[in-house]
């Protein structure tokens, strides 16, 4: 495989003038450019990724680091991230929550793998990392944005969404279509998003009247399978509902499986909405009413924020997302 030193041999250039013809940068003669890409066509030359990264000074590598490689959740956002950076020009390389360790250290170990690989910046999707976690990296850290969480020391470079809303939104539609009797299935209360929209949806019904200290509230996952078993054991209670909330669409989506297998007919005997408005929530049966986050819209601004310190450029970004409730036929008025 042809080398640098090649081209520069058989074009009769010095070595430092050949690689500003392959980068681009610097100035050389009409004359010499045309003899150093006449030398790189006759040998075939193709610079390696580690040798553009020498010549340009960056690798055009972006790091993604997310808790798991699954699920609706995640899934979608990495295709934003990765079509926002291939327009750029540039490459994604993802790490994500695996090994011995708990969440925090395997963000951890995350974080200093897409560092080593040389990542001209991180975009980091975790809120169990810590403020020392971030200081860890050192005085010269790579450029990050953190997204659905906020650090102190990095604050102006993360991008969240409006989850108190959210949960308000959730409340005042089950609310507007006159329910009362709810059930909530709630997230993992060490997740700071789910205390956050859970605390607003409860503070909401409490505004109008509802004693939110006698509602049927059960933890789970985020999983299908948290939704599945939180349906089952709302059945098993005899409590009565007349609608659920689930604190995101993949326990929403166990909860309908259920409800169908147990022939239970929603929304006619029970209402059902979500939380995220995921690709997945306009194909579940029947289709799922959910509070429509701007996941996209927060992804596409943080990757934007990241390329304009990576790489000088100068792309607009915005902190302002709308938050609204995408009504489908899993929800019906109370009593209907």
């Amino acid at each position: 495989m042809a080398t640098i030193k090649d081209v520069a041999r058989l074009a009769g250039v010095g070595l430092g003038t050949a690689s500003r013809v392959v980068s681009g940068k610097g100035s050389v003669s009409p004359a010499t450019l045309a003899k150093v890409r006449a030398a790189i066509d006759e040998l075939g030359f193709r610079p390696s990724h580690a040798a553009r990264t020498l010549l340009s000074g960056n690798s055009k590598m972006i790091g993604v680091y997310i808790p798991v490689l699954s699920g609706t959740f995640y899934t979608p956002i990495l295709q934003i991230i990765d079509t926002e950076l291939r327009a750029a020009g540039l490459h994604m390389v993802v790490a994500f929550g695996a090994g011995l360790g708990g969440a925090r250290q395997q963000a951890i170990e995350g974080m200093a793998f897409l560092v080593e690989r040389g990542c001209d910046g991180l975009i980091l999707m975790t809120n169990v990392l810590l403020e020392e976690d971030i200081s860890a990296l050192g005085a010269r850290p790579p450029p990050m944005v953190v997204l659905n969480h906020v650090f102190d020391s990095i604050a102006d470079h993360c991008f969240t969404v409006d989850h108190t809303l959210g949960g308000k939104i959730a409340a005042r539609t089950l609310l507007d279509h006159g329910h009362r009797e709810i059930a909530l299935v709630s997230g993992p209360a060490s997740l700071p998003d789910n205390v956050v929209r859970v605390d607003a949806f409860k503070r909401e019904l409490e505004l109008a009247g509802v004693d939110t200290g006698k509602m049927w509230v059960v933890e789970k996952d985020f999983s299908p399978a948290g939704g599945w078993s939180a349906a089952k054991e709302l059945v098993e209670s005899g409590q009565r509902c007349s609608a659920m909330f689930c604190a995101n669409d993949e326990m929403a989506a166990g909860a309908l499986s259920y409800f169908q297998e147990a022939g239970i007919r929603v929304p006619h005997e029970i209402s059902v909405i979500g939380y995220d408005d995921t690709p997945s929530a306009e194909f579940s049966a029947p289709r799922l009413s959910t509070v429509h986050m701007p996941w996209r819209e927060m992804t596409q601004n943080g990757v934007s924020d990241l390329l304009n310190r990576c790489y000088d450029l100068q792309r607009p970004v915005s902190r302002d997302y709308p938050v609204t409730m995408t009504l489908r036929a899993s929800l019906a008025r109370a009593g209907a």
